[in-house]
């Protein structure tokens, strides 16, 4: 990747291909950033995207990259548009509640750029069929909200060499990377080795989120995506950028590539796709109390009042 200006894309473009007069017009403003001209124009009409969720991520991911001229986006994603996602998944209205989420992102990625080809994939992302999914495209975005698709994602990915846009968000945070290990930078599991035990983090749902934050975070998964399509700029490889909203402070965190990770590390254990739906659902929280992991402030009080010759130290 050049740090400026863009060129040497890793999606391929025939020599031959041409943009038509409406689409010069269309991209007009887009076309003449330096570096990018119609070539980089033509590089993104020839790109194909994987969306993974079309939720408070995936909307502004979906609408931008439609909006820049990026000619093939799939949607993987097995739900249906409910009243409560609204607040944050501006690619949904009132008028598709009910319908799946594929139908409806499709309508209004159609609505900005009619030339835009829709893969819709309602059956989501599943070890059955990622790595034919995946295949199909030149680089992912995932928009999940859960361990195991994105711990599927990052494994199918690595698997067969495309770069994975990474981003997440939990109240008033969020992170963003690009994990490509075939591009000299780690995986998501040399950030995070093992899935967390079913029921440890808090969903969306039980934590809230406010609408705006995936707005924030996918516009800059949309900019990543475009950056790897043009070949311009430097990816956050390597890198995990941290979004402070509440204090509208970023700060960067530097990601190592693990040599011992268990799947792009020096000896990997993990050579094929791994159902992490049923390993998670299968894995049951610890019980913090038997092996005295964790303590009760009632049992911490009781402890104190006998004779407690040890020390307390609080790390919380």
């Amino acid at each position: 990747f050049d740090t400026a200006p863009c060129g040497g894309s890793t999606v391929g473009m025939s020599a031959e291909l041409r943009l038509s007069d409406h689409e010069r017009a269309l991209y007009s403003r887009q076309i003449r950033l330096p570096g990018v001209g119609e070539a980089g124009q033509l590089r993104l009409r020839e790109a194909k995207v994987l969306l993974l969720g079309a939720g408070g991520l995936g909307s502004p991911v979906g609408l931008y990259l439609a909006a820049a001229g990026v000619g093939v986006i799939g949607i993987a994603d097995p739900d249906k548009v409910e009243i409560s996602n609204l607040h944050r998944q501006v690619v949904h209205g009132f008028d598709t509640l009910g319908l799946p989420k594929t139908v409806s992102a499709a309508e209004a990625l159609g609505e900005i750029n009619p030339g835009l080809k829709v893969a819709l994939h309602p059956e989501g992302f599943t070890v059955e069929n990622a790595a034919d999914l995946v295949a199909r495209y030149d680089l992912i975005i995932d928009g999940t909200d859960n361990f195991p698709t994105r711990y599927l994602s990052n494994d199918v990915s690595f698997f067969l060499k495309k770069p994975n846009v990474y981003a997440s968000i939990f109240r008033f945070e969020g992170q963003l990377s690009v994990f490509a290990p075939h591009l000299g930078g780690p995986c998501y599991r040399c950030m995070l080795p093992d899935p967390p035990d079913a029921g440890s983090v808090p969903s969306c749902a039980e934590a809230g989120v406010l609408g705006v934050l995936p707005g924030i975070m996918g516009s800059l998964q949309a900019m990543e995506a475009i950056k790897i399509i043009l070949g311009c700029g430097t990816p956050p490889l390597g890198r995990l950028i941290h979004y402070d909203a509440l204090n509208t402070s970023f700060r960067e965190f530097n990601l190592r590539r693990d040599p011992q990770c268990p799947l792009c590390g020096e000896n990997p254990s993990i050579t094929h796709l791994i159902d992490y739906e049923q390993l998670c659902s299968n894995t049951k929280p610890t019980n913090m109390m038997d092996n005295q992991d964790e303590i009760s402030v009632e049992q911490l009080k009781s402890k104190l009042d006998e004779p407690f010759n040890g020390l307390l130290l609080d790390v919380r």
